[in-house]
């Protein structure tokens, strides 16, 4: 009789401890995306501290407000809800997205102001209408730029061809100097000033050995543009009075995609 009244005792302890265990809330993971929340506000904070950011601060403070009302619900719900369970996975679905939308908007605006400030910082760094080698020769000066264009400085290599044109304007160069000029304005996609600088080349250099280039790349502005036509009748010059070169080849190519295009 002792031996069972032991046994009954040792089975009613182990189910009130198994009780006691069952009876413990679980952690609800809502906390822990609560607390994610929390920390990607914070960061976004210490980001926003120039007064072009103004707007996304006030949204800033606005989604703190709305995750501290969040915390404060989530403290009092009973953790065996169902409907307060999807009513705090919404919560937290809406403000994840928001604030994703805010990151993304810091970000794109963090991306352009360091742009422009790299940007200014080239134009500062540039001195302008100097040559790339002060006192050198034409050579010098047309190969120093040169050297800028294929570290694809194309800005800095404009205006050292630029410059170069208005100093060395008779140089055997010349023309050549006037296709990369026009080169660095079409590899920027600035096409409508491309086709000017192109167009120089047939037009202050007729016997030049780039000619056939410019009239290629004239083509391939007029494309870029839309001016079907005028991509046509540049093309078919190329072919047919350069037939021989390269541009001929190239210029064959495009023509057969305008083709294919309908254009």
């Amino acid at each position: 009789m002792a031996k069972t009244l032991k046994s009954l005792a040792l089975c009613a302890l182990t189910l009130a401890v198994a009780g006691c265990e069952m009876m413990q809330p679980r952690p609800d993971p809502m906390l822990d995306r609560v607390a994610e929340l929390d920390r990607r506000i914070a960061a976004l904070e210490r980001v926003l501290a120039s007064g072009s950011l103004i707007e996304l601060t006030v949204q800033v403070d606005e989604l703190q407000r709305e995750t501290s009302e969040l915390q404060g619900r989530t403290d009092t719900l009973e953790y065996n809800s169902t409907s307060t369970a999807e009513r705090q996975r919404d919560l937290y679905l809406d403000l994840d997205d928001r604030i994703r939308m805010l990151e993304e908007q810091l970000q794109a605006q963090m991306i352009a102001r360091d742009r422009e400030a790299a940007q200014a910082a080239v134009a500062t760094e540039a001195t302008t209408g100097a040559l790339p080698v002060p006192g050198g020769t034409d050579r010098q000066n047309y190969e120093a730029a040169l050297d800028i264009l294929k570290q694809q400085d194309y800005e800095r290599a404009g205006d050292a061809f630029r410059q170069f044109l208005t100093s060395f304007p008779d140089s055997l160069l010349a023309d050549n100097a006037q296709y990369w000029l026009a080169e660095t304005h079409y590899v920027r996609k600035e096409y409508s000033e491309a086709l000017i600088q192109f167009q120089l080349v047939l037009s202050a250099y007729p016997r030049s050995r780039k000619l056939p280039d410019a009239l290629l790349k004239i083509g391939y502005s007029h494309y870029e543009l839309q001016r079907w036509d005028e991509a046509r009748q540049a093309l078919e010059r190329v072919t047919s009075e350069f037939s021989d070169s390269t541009a001929a080849t190239l210029a064959a190519q495009r023509l057969r995609r305008m083709d294919e295009e309908g254009r």
